[in-house]
């Protein structure tokens, strides 16, 4: 049976598209550590799911990455087992760890399937924060949401088995790719190209990078 076309919304939090960069491409942050997210919802998975979701769309924004399985064996290795512990730690100590410039932290907020009517709403929404290796100072926020609504079009019996088939097994993946990758996104309110992205330093605004005073670009060595 053809179970099909489900209506996927994706909506960004309320927050400004023009960000102040200056800290950012004060810091010039090369290599981000990505933390453990903190979980906030009642899915005991969703950390380690979302996080295998993280890395890619930062690392094509132009940035070195640190392997997150890695990351978390070290960190629980140095007695950060928690990742509530981790958050809460000294971010310049966590980079000093592994020589990073930068350490993200993501919090889950939402990671959820519930049936409505006919349907299943399936939703997730994550916070972001960008924090400097050498001072600790913020140099980047973000906060995305996706919601995807199973709806088969297709009659009444093919709503309800496609509500079923997508309670039984939420596509939270896709979701939180997509949150993950309009987070970074720029020109809009994610990240500026980082030092191995051609654009980089070329892709914000002359006053930003100006005000940022930011190294003379230069090709990234590989």
């Amino acid at each position: 049976m053809r179970i099909l076309l489900a209506t996927l919304l994706t909506a960004a939090c309320a927050m400004p598209v023009h960000k102040d960069y200056s800290k950012l491409l004060a810091a010039n942050p090369r290599a981000i550590l990505i933390v453990p997210a903190l979980n906030k919802s009642v899915e005991v998975d969703a950390p380690d799911y979302f996080l295998s979701t993280l890395s890619v769309p930062l690392a094509e924004r132009g940035y070195y990455v640190f392997p997150v399985n890695l990351v978390k064996r070290m960190l629980e290795d140095d007695g950060l087992s928690d990742a509530a512990l981790v958050h809460g730690a000294d971010p310049i100590r966590l980079c000093n760890l592994f020589g990073a410039d930068a350490v993200l932290y993501a919090t889950i907020e939402r990671w959820t399937a519930k049936y409505i009517l006919l349907s299943t709403q399936v939703e997730v929404e994550f916070n972001y924060v960008l924090k400097d290796g050498k001072t600790g100072d913020l140099l980047w926020e973000g906060h995305e949401k996706s919601v995807y609504q199973s709806n088969s079009g297709q009659g009444l019996l093919a709503d309800v088995i496609m509500a079923a088939v997508t309670k039984a097994k939420p596509n939270y993946m896709d979701l939180a790719r997509g949150a993950n990758s309009r987070a970074v996104e720029y020109p809009g309110p994610g990240l500026p190209a980082g030092p191995y992205r051609p654009e980089y330093r070329m892709d914000v605004p002359e006053v930003v990078r100006v005000r940022g005073k930011p190294a003379p670009a230069s090709k990234p060595n590989s």
